[in-house]
């Protein structure tokens, strides 16, 4: 694999516009890894194996790590309320405040909105904060426990059960209780450890069509830390985080299998796996049965898959471009040679027309960050994305028209691809023939009118 991967990262990322990657791979008991292009535009310095990129929401899984050891401890129960560890837990429904549990969390069920990208604090209090001063203001967009919705403010209510728990903040927990017992070498919990290594910058494209350029900032808000939005490391390093769930190292083969066990299903768009479990993600794929987890930030993207039944792990991580198709090409390549798995086509748009209720699927859908406005005109559809909030204009600068066309009679499909991708939206639970609410990007949006 290690000669695959030196021939061939390069000529990848430069097919799919990536700035530069790292990957690295565990398979028949050794370790490859390769590194390509440059970290940054302004600067044009090198990846290497020990550049550290930011994972994003594979953070999500050290969250989960982290309350996986409290259970362990019989410190947490996963199905007592969260007011049992935090009782300053509130959300704009009472009612459903005091009924979520850490498992709604863990599986992205508990309903209430998850996108409150809002800056708190750049230190310690940062979560604490967000608990204290953002969450109160969160709708229930979805009853707790009535399907699979994406929740990042969620995993921050995770990280502070665990700061609260064990009296420290979110990134000296990670450290103390993963990256020391580890030994990794190429670990940033915060901003200030990112400088101690070669750090890569995120690219984004201002408009779908302008050309990629350094992103205007770093990171997400430091609140959103046990979410992901400041972990970063070496990709060698996420392979030992991987390594730490096929041998059991970090936590007990019992608790990882409880952790694997299919909790929830997810709505079939192409972009997300088909079940969830106790914060991982579940892929069931012609060959076997896959975990991990994806991660973004502003510019940077990063890919995460364990295959436990042939001892495989793959860790991606990019720093702009096109990195759904690379992560097709590269990683389809790897589990298919390494573990005999084959990844899935991705959506496409049909070669003939079907029908799709109009009704059913216009109107206008809003969460805390974005909205979606869905039309006809003309006899086509289109969808309107636009940022509600300062803090959202980060991910989304300008608002994006896409045309859509029917992929059956309750998804519809970007006709023309973004990133290598076309995006599916589906229309969920429709109440007089008006769907209630759209499922895309993972988050189920509800309709306001």
């Amino acid at each position: 694999m290690q000669s695959w991967l030196d021939n061939n990262l390069g000529r990848l990322i430069d097919k799919h516009g990536v700035p530069g990657a790292s990957v690295a791979v565990w398979a028949d008991g050794e370790l490859s890894t390769a590194a390509a292009g440059i970290l940054s535009m302004n600067t044009g310095v090198e990846a290497t194996t020990g550049s550290v990129f930011q994972v994003g929401s594979i953070t999500k899984l050290w969250t989960t790590t982290l309350i996986a050891q409290l259970v362990v401890e019989g410190k947490v129960d996963l199905d007592r309320p969260v007011r049992d560890y935090l009782p300053e837990f509130k959300l704009g429904d009472e009612a459903a405040a005091a009924s979520i549990t850490p498992r709604h969390l863990l599986t992205h069920t508990a309903g209430f909105s998850g996108d409150a990208f809002t800056p708190t604090s750049r230190g310690d209090d940062g979560v604490e904060l967000f608990i204290r001063d953002v969450l109160p203001g969160l709708a229930q967009e979805v009853p707790p426990g009535a399907g699979f919705s994406y929740n990042n403010s969620g995993f921050v209510v995770l990280g502070r059960i665990a700061e609260v728990l064990r009296g420290k903040p979110y990134h000296e927990l990670i450290r103390e209780h993963i990256g020391v017992p580890l030994e990794l070498k190429h670990l940033a919990t915060i901003p200030d450890e990112a400088l101690l290594y070669r750090a890569a910058v995120g690219h984004v494209s201002p408009t779908p069509d302008a050309p990629l350029e350094p992103a205007p900032v770093w990171s997400l808000v430091h609140a959103m830390a046990p979410a992901g939005s400041l972990l970063a490391m070496s990709a060698g390093d996420l392979i030992t985080f991987g390594r730490a769930f096929l041998d059991a190292s970090l936590l007990d083969r019992a608790t990882i299998d409880r952790l694997w066990e299919p909790q929830v299903d997810v709505p079939p768009t192409g972009g997300f796996p088909g079940q969830w479990g106790l914060g991982w993600m579940i892929f069931t794929l012609d060959g076997g049965t896959v975990y991990g987890h994806d991660g973004g930030t502003v510019g940077q993207s990063a890919f995460f898959r364990l295959v436990p039944d042939k001892g495989v792990a793959v860790a991606l991580l990019t720093n702009g471009g096109d990195t759904p198709v690379l992560y097709d090409e590269l990683v389809g390549h790897v589990l298919r040679e390494t573990a005999g798995i084959e990844l899935p086509a991705r959506p496409v748009p049909l070669a003939e027309p079907v029908e799709i209720s109009a009704d059913l699927v216009t109107g206008r859908y809003e969460g805390v960050l974005s909205a979606s406005t869905v039309s006809v005109e003309d006899g086509e559809f289109w969808v309107l994305e636009e940022a509600v909030t300062e803090q959202a204009k980060v991910l989304l600068p300008e608002p994006q028209r896409t045309r859509l066309v029917p992929l059956d009679d309750s998804r519809l499909i970007a006709a023309e691809p973004q990133h290598g991708v076309h995006e599916v939206l589906a229309f969920r639970d429709p109440v007089d023939g008006r769907a209630a609410y759209l499922f895309q990007g993972g988050r189920l949006t509800p309709r306001r009118r």
